[in-house]
């Protein structure tokens, strides 16, 4: 049995720390104190954040013939959440301090007795709603309540019919969509991992009762794939099959892809066989036929539900934790990210190597103008002597620096129109003609 991976310790702070100097990920409302379980994606967290969500959609919706994306509206008729249970069932255990009045998640706590932070003794646990409920239009009264998405998959339930009217496609079929969804969390915690205001990717896999466990394990080794696709460390990751007594009251079978976080073995996605319940339940209260008509064989049927479900936040968080390096360089230590050049939010930086000889700057900015043009993701770096650039954008990641230099210009006439390529991972560095520049990068981040 592989022993587990240790973190280097104070891995989080580390990890945060790194996260907020570099623009990745800052507090939410930080200048006012912040909020709890919200957080702001900087520049190039939004930049990571994008990759990973354009990375998913083309493996599993444009790059497939049997998907159909989709972009549900947040706020939804309330009823929807009626049917499906969630304005009764879909609570967190709680339980509140009778001297300091905090609370807290009950399955959290070791000891259920007694208040972690005052010592004080804990009152009774009781069922916490975790929608966060808001009104629409301008009425006072229960007609007018509505709930932020707790998920973004009801979206394409309730639209199953319209894609299939509209599309006419054929089973086995999935629906696709990536959107926010919005969860009232007792407690939000661990960074990231756990929060009020997070996004999902979702797929809603439409299949004949009796092909669901083939489906399922295709979608298994697809989710795998995924992972490796942007670089999640496998040796972290584990797939836990969800004991009967523990489903959700949907879920025929589950599983949970789990990953190493510094604070715990915690679930990373889920691959879930919902059945018909979602299809049946809306039909019933909506009185609208969700039934699937097979036009080869005459049947009408309800189609059955595999669900692939990935977390954004989560999906980044278990990235820049397998990204997260430390080694030795030049006689320093060094702490970078080693993204895999398709997800690294900066793909390359372009610099003169002494910003004060104009004939540098003008050569190195027509071809950083020249790279821009072709690959979006590439910025230009004047900041600091050579050395400082290498380590800050070793720091955020970015897998080549481009330099230009006096050989560029023809100092050594057999260098001229070539210039320094150094790589992030090992520091080595290479010379290439300013025409192949352009293939180069474009050949590692695919």
């Amino acid at each position: 049995m592989t022993e587990k991976k240790v973190y280097p310790p104070e891995m989080m702070e580390k990890l945060i720390s790194l996260a907020k100097r570099r623009g990745f990920i800052y507090q939410g409302s930080e200048i006012y104190g912040g909020l709890a379980g919200t957080y702001d994606y900087g520049p190039l967290g939004i930049a990571l954040k994008n990759n990973l969500k354009n990375l998913w959609w083309r493996m599993f919706v444009d790059g497939r013939d049997d998907m159909y994306g989709m972009d549900a509206a947040i706020l939804m008729n309330g009823r929807v959440w009626e049917t499906t249970g969630h304005v009764a069932g879909f609570a967190d255990p709680l339980v509140e301090c009778t001297k300091c009045n905090r609370r807290f998640r009950a399955d959290h706590l070791e000891d259920k007795t007694k208040c972690p932070d005052c010592g004080g003794a804990l009152g009774p646990e009781r069922q916490f709603n975790m929608m966060l409920s808001t009104r629409v239009g301008a009425m006072e009264d229960s007609s007018a309540i509505s709930y932020l998405r707790p998920e973004t998959a009801q979206g394409m339930f309730v639209n199953f019919k319209n894609v299939v009217d509209s599309f006419h496609p054929k089973l086995p079929f999935g629906l696709g969509q990536i959107g926010k969804a919005f969860r009232n969390e007792i407690t939000p915690r661990d960074f990231i991992f756990r929060l009020r205001e997070l996004e999902q990717m979702e797929i809603e896999y439409f299949v004949r009762e009796d092909d669901w466990q083939r489906a399922f394990e295709e979608w298994r080794v697809a989710m795998g794939a995924w992972l490796d696709l942007i670089g999640i460390d496998r040796a972290r990751t584990h797939e836990v099959d969800i004991a009967p007594e523990d489903l959700a009251h949907y879920s025929k079978r589950t599983i949970d892809f789990e990953f190493d976080y510094p604070f715990g073995q915690k679930e990373l996605y889920g691959l879930a066989y919902r059945t018909d319940f979602d299809l049946s339940r809306h039909s019933e209260a909506s009185k609208v036929d969700l039934s699937y008509y097979d036009e080869a064989t005459g049947e009408r049927t309800v189609p059955h539900v595999i669900e692939p479900s990935f977390g954004v936040d989560r999906t980044l968080l278990a990235v820049l934790l397998s990204a997260y390096t430390e080694d030795e360089m030049g006689g320093e230590t060094r702490a970078y990210l080693k993204f895999h050049p398709r997800v690294a939010p900066i793909k390359a930086a372009v610099s003169p190597l002494l910003k004060n000889k104009p004939e540098l700057v003008e050569k190195a900015r027509t071809i950083y103008k020249a790279l821009k043009a072709e690959i979006p993701q590439i910025i230009w770096d004047d900041n600091g002597n050579i050395g400082k650039r290498y380590r800050r954008q070793d720091e955020i990641g970015t897998p080549f620096c481009v330099v230009i230099d006096f050989d560029t210009l023809g100092e050594n006439p057999e260098l001229l129109d070539t210039v320094t390529v150094r790589d992030r991972d090992t520091g080595t560095q290479q010379r290439l003609p300013i025409p192949e520049l352009i293939s180069f990068i474009k050949k590692e981040i695919q």
